[in-house]
């Protein structure tokens, strides 16, 4: 969607380079990272390091995730664009926009306002149709979807939010490991409404704090 003549693009190259060596071995998701401009999900004072391997912060206590973890989770989901995506936790919008490159539909849900509507504004000045919801809009949200991507960690899997995945849908979320980071975890739902699941990674996320997931 973006258009590689801006002037970090050599930068964002780089990285997509270095996501290659450390094991992310999709080539859509690599060519989405490449296209979407991470530079401008963050503010101008770190625009210098918006294509190191590295958390930054985006204001209210939140960041916007190492460009590898996004990576791995994203391509975890195993997208081939017709999936309908829900992505809980959504921050700054660049995981969002990287789900709208590679996906039919997003709707992302940020529970806080000023980075729902900051996330809004980028992603609409870059022609992504991305859903930005905040945690009072949870009655919109559709009944299911083919993948949930859940981008900060929870204290307590929310297993409710299996049964918002239609069979053979995939959920990603990190899960809190005894205070030691957290497991990401990937759950496969299967048709007779049993779940396979697997831990990809960890990391460190900070925490989502909600009073309403959906249900």
């Amino acid at each position: 969607m973006y258009h590689n003549s801006d002037s970090m693009y050599r930068p964002r190259l780089a990285m997509v380079e270095k996501l290659q060596q450390k094991g992310i071995s999709s080539g859509s998701v690599l060519e989405a990272m490449l296209r979407v401009p991470r530079h401008l999900f963050v503010s101008d004072a770190l625009c210098y390091r918006a294509y190191d391997d590295t958390s930054l912060p985006i204001g209210f206590g939140q960041t916007i995730s190492t460009p590898s973890v996004v990576a791995s989770m994203v391509q975890s989901l195993k997208l081939t664009g017709d999936e309908k995506v829900l992505e809980i936790g959504s921050g700054s919008g660049y995981q969002a926009a990287l789900l709208a490159e590679l996906s039919s539909s997003v709707t992302a849900m940020e529970r806080i306002p000023e980075l729902a509507e900051r996330s809004r504004s980028v992603l609409s000045s870059l022609g992504y149709t991305v859903r930005v919801i905040t945690d009072d809009d949870f009655n919109v949200i559709d009944s299911v979807f083919d993948r949930i991507i859940v981008a900060a960690g929870v204290a307590i899997m929310p297993y409710n939010l299996l049964e918002k995945l239609e069979p053979g849908g995939i959920l990603v979320i990190p899960v809190n490991e005894n205070g030691r980071g957290h497991r990401i975890k990937r759950f496969v739902r299967k048709k007779d409404n049993d779940y396979f699941e697997e831990v990809i990674g960890m990391a460190t996320f900070v925490p989502y704090i909600t009073s309403r997931m959906p249900v």
